[in-house]
This record gives structure tokens, C-alpha cells and sequence, in this order.
């Protein structure tokens, strides 16, 4: 690449969906709600161009083609999450002590974890929404950052330590991810 290559990702805007760019400030509303994150870089910009989106830069060093790249991401998954949103699915596998899941406010308590007397607890970040059913257990939310640390926090929460891991397997692991049904 020449210094005088320009670097441009484009996105295309689904129908029903809205993208305002105020400054760095980029908004996406969709039928699922309204997204904002804020965007700056030097060197970088994002146009509303063409019923879509471009993300640009006139410099062409590999840092800057990163950040471009990201934030076309960025957009992207805020697009798919104002349309159709994210769904993480785990399931909770015990063999020594039967596990109880429970969701108060924003936090998941896990209780008789290898029977433990203090519950494990996680949070619940953002707009993510947990649903427990048995012995699955479901995130969805419409910011992909939030559904997937929401689940990582509960999956964490049941890490086994000082104990062999092939013989203790018990705990809440992750069994699929995507975008919600």
C-alpha cells in the first residue's frame, strides 16, 4: 500500500433501521431500541453516505486500517443488535451437589456451588436480561459487550480452583452464542 491509499469500510443500513453520526457520537435505532457509542480517532472519520455508513481514513499504516476495521465492527454489531439482538446460551452441569441459580436484580446468585455455604454471585451489566430455566440458562440484551460479559462473569463465577478439573466439572459453561432468535 502507497502512502496515498485510502482505507474505506462500508456498511449498508438495513430498512427500519436509523444511523445519526453527531461528531464522534454515533446513534443507531432499530426496532429493538437505541444504540449510542462514541468514535474518535485521529485520522479516522464516519460519513452517512449513500443510504449506508462509510468509515474512513486517508492514512494507510497498518494501527490506523486496525482502527478502521473496529469501528466498522462496532457499527455493525450495534445495527445487528438493534434489529435482532444477542442471545447467549449456558448450561449448568453439577455431579457432586445439585447447583440453585437465581437472578435478584442485577445479580445471579449461585448457591451450593461443590457445597459451598457462601453463594457465588455475578453481575448483570447494562440492558442484558437473564432468563433461567432448569438447568439452562439464557442472556439476551441488544449490546453485544454487555451480553457477552454478562455470561463470561456467570460463567467465571463457577471457576474451580484448588481442586482437579478433570474430576470437579461442575459449573455454568457456555453452549452457544449468536444473535437472538
Amino acid at each position: 500500500m502507497s502512502s496515498s491509499d485510502k482505507i474505506n469500510r462500508n456498511i449498508t443500513i438495513p430498512d427500519g433501521v436509523q444511523i445519526g453520526i453527531d461528531g464522534g457520537v454515533v446513534t443507531v435505532t432499530g426496532s429493538k431500541g437505541s444504540l449510542s457509542r462514541e468514535m474518535n480517532y485521529p485520522g479516522v472519520k464516519i460519513m452517512a453516505k449513500n443510504g449506508g455508513v462509510v468509515v474512513s481514513s486517508s492514512i494507510s499504516r497498518r494501527s490506523i486500517k486496525a482502527v478502521v476495521g473496529a469501528f466498522a465492527a462496532h457499527i455493525r454489531n450495534m445495527i445487528t443488535g438493534v434489529t435482532t439482538g444477542f442471545e447467549y446460551n449456558l448450561k449448568v452441569v453439577y455431579s457432586h451437589f445439585p447447583i440453585t441459580v437465581k437472578q435478584t436484580g442485577a445479580i445471579v446468585t449461585i448457591d451450593n456451588f461443590l457445597g459451598e455455604r457462601t453463594p457465588r454471585k455475578s453481575k448483570v451489566l447494562g440492558d442484558s436480561k437473564v432468563s433461567i430455566k432448569g438447568d439452562k440458562v439464557s442472556v439476551t440484551g441488544t449490546r453485544l459487550e454487555f451480553v457477552s460479559q454478562t455470561a463470561a462473569n456467570i460463567e467465571l463465577a463457577t471457576k474451580v480452583k484448588g481442586r482437579d478439573r478433570r474430576v470437579f466439572q461442575d459449573g455454568i459453561y457456555l453452549i452457544s452464542k449468536g444473535e437472538a432468535a
